[in-house]
């Protein structure tokens, strides 16, 4: 990549479809986890006009009400309006969720089984995992991604905090960082596409979105005369979330992640129990390149991971500095590092970050990294990975 270049990176807010089928999903995967910390959790969501449909597997003791448990998140997110047609206490349900297959338990169990190479758990699919980390932001996270999410967390406090009466929950934003020799030089543009009454002016809000959020929440010495504001681009937002278009759980794997900066393995993330490594292991290769950032081996590290279904050790892992290595250190010697430091197998990273608690839900919502109360986000490896090299 040129070091002269402008990056853009986008976030959805809790109303939009997609977050609303994510939400839903986590918070039953919580329900399950908070009374069987062994439940086997796939749950997907669709969302559309008035109807919330669930499908998936999920094989668990507990005992819940999934009906009032979607009512309950949809509540949470302000579907609550009068003139809401996606409304917590007036959605359709219907519940297609049925026992995980026994042919993928016995290869996750750590029990043996005919075929099985060893009684290890081993990971719940084949697949690839990616974490990033970097130093362009306190979160080690790249700064298009983190700004975006910034403004959508001030869009619901003003909505729900503050009480704004024409924000409405559906809400988009997008930030294009410039950046000189290969660091932070500006803010060239901001979108922000927000959901709202039918009554409001659109100058009202497009004031509001500049003056109360962009310029509060965004560094003052990146805005310039030249940074753009693009506030409800298309004049009119006012049919929004599911009632305007399809919500599907996992459909914002970008969003989620580190807003397209970093590779993706593909692998959506809510509604899935830490057995699944399409999230449990890029959460742990998010944790493994923070600390190795934190520990001031590299300003940037990319960490690729590989599994196979039933088996309890990684295919690869793959540690990418992009030359940004401390002095000496070589990305073989970080990654051999990184294999004392850290246990690659899908059962020791559910135990490392200890996962088997209802925390999922306080992860959907703007990027499931960056926020330091998540296990993985923890920086508590930079002695044990700065002695090891």
């Amino acid at each position: 990549m040129s070091q002269n270049f402008v990056f853009s990176s986008e976030s959805v807010g809790e109303g939009h479809p997609d977050k609303v089928a994510d939400y839903i999903s986590d918070s039953v995967l919580d329900k399950c986890l908070a009374q069987d910390p062994k439940s086997r959790v796939a749950c997907e969501t669709l969302v559309k006009s008035n109807c919330v449909f669930l499908a998936g597997e999920i094989s668990t003791e507990a005992k819940f009400d999934y009906e009032q448990t979607v009512r309950d998140a949809i509540r949470d997110i302000g579907y609550i309006n009068g003139d809401d047609v996606f409304h917590a206490d007036e959605v359709f349900i219907s519940n297609c969720l049925t026992k995980q297959s026994p042919d993928i338990a016995q290869g996750v169990d750590a029990a043996a089984a005919e075929g099985k190479q060893t009684a290890e758990q081993g990971a719940g699919d084949q697949g690839i995992m990616f974490g990033f980390a970097c130093d362009q932001t306190p979160e080690l996270m790249p700064a298009p991604v983190m700004f975006a999410h910034r403004l959508l967390r001030e869009m619901a406090r003003q909505r729900k905090g503050v009480g704004v009466e024409w924000l409405r929950p559906d809400v988009k934003s997008q930030v294009a960082v410039k950046y000189e020799d290969g660091k932070i030089a500006g803010i060239e543009n901001v979108v922000i596409s927000t959901q709202h009454t039918e009554q409001v002016k659109h100058e009202e809000i497009e004031a509001f979105c500049v003056e109360e959020v962009i310029r509060k929440v965004l560094p003052s010495e990146l805005l310039s005369d030249k940074t753009e504001f693009l506030i409800n681009p298309t004049g009119k937002f006012v049919i929004g979330g599911p009632q305007g278009d399809a919500g599907l759980t996992g459909r914002k794997i970008i969003v989620d992640t580190y807003g397209g900066w970093a590779r993706h393995g593909g692998g959506a993330f809510s509604g899935k129990d830490p057995s699944k490594v399409d999230r449990s292991a890029a959460y742990f290769c998010r944790w493994v390149a923070k600390n190795i950032v934190a520990a001031g081996l590299a300003s940037k590290c990319e960490l690729q991971v590989a599994y196979a279904i039933g088996y309890p050790h990684p295919t690869s892992v793959h540690v990418d500095t992009f030359g940004s290595g401390k002095e000496g250190l070589t990305d073989a010697l970080i990654a051999e590092a990184a294999k004392k430091v850290f246990s690659f197998k899908p059962a020791d990273i559910v135990a490392q970050l200890d996962l088997l608690h209802p925390i999922y839900r306080g992860s959907t919502h703007y990027g499931h990294f960056g926020k330091s109360d998540l296990p993985w986000e923890q920086t508590n490896k930079v002695e044990d990975l700065q002695a090891a090299v």
